[in-house]
């Protein structure tokens, strides 16, 4: 069976920060339906996609949207002794992996957060597909995404024709940027 690739989306600002005391620092809707749609989206009729995440990043969603409709939730920690109401418990990446594999309803792997799986699933093995979309301002933060090694990772032009072009929300300019794991497909 061939490696699954993981899709890892995330929003960072320009000192790539991802959130403070566990909420977003920023309200972009543009981005939040970009989130949606991409995380939603499958190919085969009667699929969908899984999110893995922390169990931070769980807790960080506001509870009446937990678990995210219409997607497969697993939850990784060490700590947590029962699955969160709606989602599946793993203790590692690998391990949340195996469980979508050995889903028959489910397709694609999104990795939502936070910083130590957004850093682990780049190492992985795996192909590897980011989603960034680079908030153009400063923020405080207390949470980081990792540094995207251009030795590693390259950008790519337009994928699933999502622009491209500098956009502005709340007085807030942002970009979509797509990064691909370089020698994977």
């Amino acid at each position: 069976m061939a490696t699954q690739k993981l899709y890892i989306v995330v929003a960072a600002c320009n000192n790539m920060g991802i959130g403070i005391e566990g909420r977003i620092p920023w309200r972009l809707k543009k981005d939040m339906a970009f989130f949606k749609k991409i995380t939603c989206s499958s190919i085969q009729e009667g699929k969908q996609n899984a999110v893995i995440m922390g169990k931070r990043t769980w807790f960080s969603i506001p509870a009446k949207f937990r678990p995210l409709s219409g997607r497969m939730n697993i939850v990784l920690s060490s700590q947590l002794t029962e699955s969160p109401e709606g989602a599946s418990l793993a203790r590692s990446l690998q391990e949340a992996i195996e469980m979508v594999n050995n889903s028959t309803d489910s397709e694609g792997i999104f990795i939502i957060g936070g910083s130590s799986l957004y850093r682990e699933a780049m190492l992985a093995p795996n192909p590897c597909r980011i989603y960034l979309t680079r908030v153009l301002g400063d923020f405080d933060c207390d949470v980081f995404f990792p540094e995207v090694d251009p030795s590693v990772f390259e950008k790519i032009d337009n994928p699933e024709d999502i622009p491209s072009c500098e956009q502005e929300e709340n007085g807030i300019k942002f970009q979509f940027e797509v990064y691909e794991k370089k020698g994977t497909v």
